[in-house]
């Protein structure tokens, strides 16, 4: 990219977040292949479960009798997708602050 083209707001978003991450001190460094790898693998794992859970959830709707049971389940599908993510989001963070291995 040129120096001379102006930035989108998304490349000035994430000059201010790198800066502020400077100013408090969080080291920015590449992942390894071997985080990469890993990042991967949940990924793939979490979206797996996420299939399998709507794929509940839709099996489930199609039982449902009323209009409380379909609330109730969109409802317990909502908490176990955030669940989901947030377990997800979790580790991918723990794979990124793990320190490099040496081979």
């Amino acid at each position: 990219m040129s120096g001379d083209a102006p930035k989108t707001a998304f490349e000035l978003a994430m000059e201010r977040l790198r800066q502020k991450d400077r100013e408090v001190g969080v080291e920015e460094r590449p992942l390894t292949d071997e985080q990469k790898t890993s990042i991967a693998e949940v990924r793939r794992f979490y979206q797996a479960k996420v299939a399998e859970r709507e794929i509940l959830h839709r099996d489930a709707l199609a039982k449902a009798r009323s209009r409380e049971e379909v609330e109730k389940l969109d409802g317990a599908l909502r908490h176990d997708l955030e669940r989901l993510t947030g377990d997800r989001d979790r580790k991918i963070d723990e794979i990124k602050k793990r320190p490099p291995t040496e081979h």
